[in-house]
């Protein structure tokens, strides 16, 4: 399949993630970082993560009478990690939304992080009853044409065509691939496991099959695996390979950071326009046996392998 990254380069990659981010042999050679701690870091006060969020905010619902406590409550679900279970948010969003007083539970404003949900509970965000549910996880081959979007004001497709109907449940998409990106896509309900995935300190491992409008160079190679400067900061690649040594205008590449379109744009620094860029692989996720716009369920290996990491 031509879509797929050279064999050696592609099973280099999926074994025992034990290689890591590196660049081959170079890993050997960096030096072991530590990490300093934050425990002196001052905290940022939760009014200065909510401003965005004051419009949906009705400063005259919260009166004293009107208040949950964690005291009323001892057993039960952390509010954030309920919020976070919906698909909504994570929970560390969820905590800013709580504090900005766009959550209530059995009709009055929740104060407090801390409260634990019972199940006869009525939870609301944003005046709409939200529901705890089962988690989904489902993967897309994406085909091209199709906006990574829950809806799309100009009427055009959306992935949410493809996978509308795969479940009771409201998914969501795990990041991006543009409208004529291929490839690999997550979905699920589980705010938790996407916000790990998408986040720049976990930064998931990612592999395209790149085909360029022209050969690129040894010295653009170069370029592209030392990190290039775009606009909104370094573009670190982790792996670069060429999927023929004869036919420089087809490529592996590797990277963990997730910006819009971050490997067009790294090409076109250089010159180079992406004709074709294919996702073969997203986490440990791979599309192989799966169709172009079909999609299946992780199994409970996959499932259990996503919960350690």
């Amino acid at each position: 399949n031509q879509l797929y990254i050279c064999k050696n380069f592609y099973h280099s990659m999926r074994q025992g993630n034990s290689a890591g981010r590196g660049r081959g042999k170079q890993d050997d050679k960096r030096k072991p970082t530590t990490r300093k701690s934050n425990s002196n870091r001052p905290k940022k006060k939760f009014s200065q993560n909510v401003e965005n969020e004051r419009k949906f905010y009705k400063p005259g619902l919260k009166q004293a009478e009107n208040v949950l406590s964690t005291k009323d409550s001892t057993e039960g679900v952390r509010l954030n990690k309920f919020i976070a279970a919906t698909g909504l948010c994570s929970r560390r969003e969820a905590d800013v939304h709580i504090a900005s007083g766009m959550v209530a539970v059995n009709g009055k404003i929740m104060a407090e992080m801390g409260y634990k949900v019972q199940p006869n509970d009525v939870v609301k965000y944003n005046g709409e009853t939200i529901k705890g549910e089962g988690k989904v996880y489902l993967l897309l081959n994406k085909p091209k044409g199709f906006i990574t979007t829950m809806d799309d004001p100009k009427a055009r497709k959306t992935v949410m065509d493809l996978v509308g109907n795969a479940c009771k449940e409201r998914i969501y998409p795990v990041g991006r691939l543009a409208r004529a990106t291929t490839g690999i896509l997550l979905f699920t309900n589980d705010g938790e496991i996407a916000q790990k995935l998408t986040h720049p300190s976990h930064g998931a491992r990612k592999i395209y099959a790149v085909t360029l409008d022209k050969a690129l160079t040894n010295s653009d190679y170069s370029k592209i695996l030392s990190g290039l400067q775009l606009e909104d900061g370094l573009a670190p690649v982790d792996r670069l390979e060429f999927i023929n040594d004869k036919d420089k205008k087809h490529l592996g590449i590797e990277i963990h950071i997730g910006r819009n379109r971050i490997v067009r744009r790294i090409f076109k620094e250089l010159g180079y326009e992406v004709m074709k860029l294919d996702r073969n692989l997203f986490h440990t996720f791979t599309k192989k046996n799966l169709k172009r716009g079909d999609y299946r369920f992780l199994n409970a290996e996959e499932l259990k392998y996503l919960k350690m990491k």
